[in-house]
């Protein structure tokens, strides 16, 4: 049930018609306090530890076993780490049922004469027992019964058996240990890797070398993207290494029925390869031998619902559940990842500084001593000279020049020409902004135009604007180049690709085009709006964007050059000159270790009305050495309680918070309380 205190699976006996299709896995419907709902059919028994009576199930709503019993022991494993009830974790695993669809796979595995049968692993009712089932009930979601015992480890190899094929390591051999890595993979083994990729480096290519390393050593792989744009990259990488119909895209955005197919194909094992976004990372693969993520720190791999499970945690606890490899790699390293590497979970996968020097482009900051010298107005100049030199000698050269601009729009924040007071909406208060040149302020939270908006301050009506948009930052630029092409890229539109001729390229970070033989010149605006963000995480992030960025340039040696219009000093500027993100993420967690933040501690959120968040906390018994922090205010008149704990007393404080959300559950308490373990944003 999707309630905490009816987290636990429920017995119910199979009658005889049922018996050829409930079969562990399989969706059921049963009555359950006298209502007709949901549940999943977690396993068959000869006889239950229930003194009572039994009910019968009602009915078996597919005989298709989608829930897979590794996927059954990740969710319950993740529910408990996440202090959620397992039945909001399934519905994020398992899509909803598509009955055309599994009708029209039937009908196709139908007509296959050599196919083995689709739900083949499935355990037919004569082997896994005859009378009582365990089914979690539910209403639109389940709970989950006991693990059952860990599946055992692979049979060794008969004697004669052929050579493991030898992979090649291609791309991998400018990292020391990269060869080694695949190596590992290819001969079925569980290594866990940290990987820091280089300036321009194909990493679509990389993780399907990975890939096809582990197919090739006979077992499966996951591998989980931010967005569509890097899924569609990693699938042509796939498609060009491992063939057709080798692996299965899995993505929210492919809609019920697609992704339904997508998910069935996995299920049945037609396909060792499962690769997608965040709703991949519960994807059943047979011999799951890889789980892969790419760009850890992307804030897209956080799921938005109930238990709100990061992908990257929910990929290492099945890496560790399954005995399977691990891969986490991106152009910067979260403190996450560095702190797998100083525990030695992992080992990081680097190139020689040698490597390093000869990929990346020449960096150089606008705000230290020697460019302060030459122009004193660097210090305060949106794009100083340094900026403007470099990016008309690339275009000079008929290079394209990247220009990323941390703010969408035209002008996202404006204040009084006169008085330099920020401009409010007259209405709600909230932050007028300019959708264009000739267009009214119109307010960004409730979209009120304000045509006749006056300062209260000094009754100006002239404006100036406080944030310059990347559509602004275009139409600026087209005017200091005339006759070069302007291209933008942001939510409204985001490029593919762009040619390598001389063009000025817009872009939001995150939304950066590769360029057809790489920039000439990346240009990185605004680094105040993304330092001085309110956030425990500012820092990393900047970070995480400008790698992004500048990895998209030449190298020095072609004439690459990456502007960064900050201070030389700051630490994210100095891991950017560089190109150093392991010094960056040691120094990071280095920092939070001391300051007792994530992921040095564990830290749960608890948020709602007052009274509700109160309750709560009196409710749970919370482990020794637990601080309570706070309140501090959040949206719509709630409140938050941060809670934090050593990392070894992490389940007890889980099981804690769930257990007093179980109490609150029980009685019916009328103001729902959310919880967060280790929440993506803690201010």
């Amino acid at each position: 049930m999707p309630l905490p205190h009816l987290d636990r699976p429920f017995d119910y006996l199979v009658p005889a018609e049922l018996d050829g299709d409930a079969v562990p896995g399989v969706r059921v419907k049963v009555r359950f306090a006298g209502q007709l709902v949901d549940g999943w059919l977690l396993e068959r028994a000869d006889d239950s530890g229930h003194t009572g009576r039994l009910a019968y199930v009602e009915k078996v709503v597919s005989p298709e076993p989608v829930l897979a019993p590794e996927i059954a022991r990740l969710a319950r494993a993740v529910a408990d780490r996440y202090a959620g009830s397992l039945a909001d974790v399934l519905r994020l695993a398992v899509p909803p049922r598509h009955a055309r669809v599994e009708k029209d796979l039937r009908a196709q595995a139908a007509t296959r004469d050599s196919d083995a049968p689709a739900d083949g692993a499935a355990t037919t009712p004569d082997e896994a027992g005859a009378a009582a089932p365990t089914v979690a009930p539910a209403a639109h979601v389940v709970a989950v019964a006991p693990p059952s015992p860990a599946a055992p480890p692979d049979a060794a190899e008969p004697p004669g058996t052929p050579a493991r094929p030898t992979v090649d390591p291609r791309g991998w051999r400018d990292y020391p240990a990269g060869p080694a890595f695949l190596g590992a993979l290819a001969d079925g083994r569980a290594p866990r890797a940290v990987w820091s990729a280089l300036a321009g480096e194909d990493w679509a290519a990389r993780y399907a070398d990975a890939v096809a390393a582990t197919v090739a050593g006979g077992r499966g792989a996951v591998v989980v993207v931010a967005d569509a744009r890097d899924l569609d990259r990693l699938d042509a990488a796939l498609t060009a290494v491992l063939g057709p119909d080798r692996h299965v895209c899995l993505s929210a955005a492919l809609g019920p029925a697609r992704r339904y197919r997508a998910f069935l194909t996995a299920r049945r094992g037609v396909a060792p390869v499962v690769i997608g976004t965040r709703a991949a990372m519960f994807a059943p693969v047979d011999r799951l031998g890889l789980v892969a993520i790419w760009d850890d720190g992307d804030d897209l791999h956080a799921e938005p619902r109930s238990p709100y499970p990061h992908a990257r945690d929910v990929l290492l606890t099945r890496a560790h559940l399954a005995g399977a490899a691990a891969l986490v790699g991106g152009y910067t390293r979260t403190a996450e990842a560095q702190l797998l590497v100083e525990t030695g979970w992992a080992r990081e996968v680097v190139a020689d500084r040698a490597t390093l020097r000869a990929r990346t482009p020449a960096i150089a900051p606008t705000g230290d001593d020697p460019q302060l010298a030459r122009d004193p107005g660097a210090a305060t100049a949106r794009l100083p000279s340094l900026a403007w030199t470099t990016a008309r000698d690339t275009l000079r050269a008929d290079a394209p020049v990247l220009v990323q601009v941390p703010r969408r729009g035209y002008l996202p924040s404006i204040s009084c020409a006169d008085c330099r007071t920020p401009a409010r909406c007259p209405h709600c208060a909230g932050p007028l902004a300019l959708p264009s040149a000739e267009g009214a302020p119109a307010c960004r939270w409730c979209g009120r135009v304000a045509a006749a908006y006056a300062c209260p301050e000094c009754g100006g009506r002239r404006l100036r604007a406080a944030v310059t948009g990347a559509r602004r930052t275009a139409e600026e630029l087209g005017r200091a180049f005339p006759g070069v092409p302007v291209r933008t890229s942001g939510r409204e539109e985001v490029l593919t690709s762009v040619p390598g001729g001389a063009g000025l390229v817009i872009a939001t970070p995150g939304a950066e085009p590769p360029a057809e033989g790489g920039y000439g010149a990346v240009l990185l605006l605004d680094s105040w709006a993304l330092l001085t963000r309110a956030d425990l995480r500012a820092g990393e992030e900047t970070l995480r964007r400008w790698l992004s960025a500048a990895a998209l340039a030449r190298p020095a040696s072609a004439g690459g050059r990456v502007v960064v219009v900050a201070d030389g000093a700051l630490a994210p500027v100095q891991a950017l000159l560089r190109w150093d993100p392991a010094w960056f993420a040691a120094r990071e967690l280095a920092e939070r270790r001391e300051l007792g933040f994530p992921p040095a501690t564990k830290m749960a959120s608890v948020t709602g009305p007052a009274a509700a968040v109160a309750d709560l906390l009196a409710e749970a018994r919370l482990p020794d050495g637990a601080e309570v922090l706070g309140p501090v205010p959040a949206d719509e008149d709630r409140e938050r309680m941060l809670v934090r704990v050593p990392r070894a007393r992490a389940a007890a404080l889980a099981e804690a918070l769930h257990t007093a959300a179980g109490v609150r559950s029980a009685r019916k308490a009328a103001d729902p309380v959310r919880l967060q373990v280790d929440p993506l944003s803690l201010f």
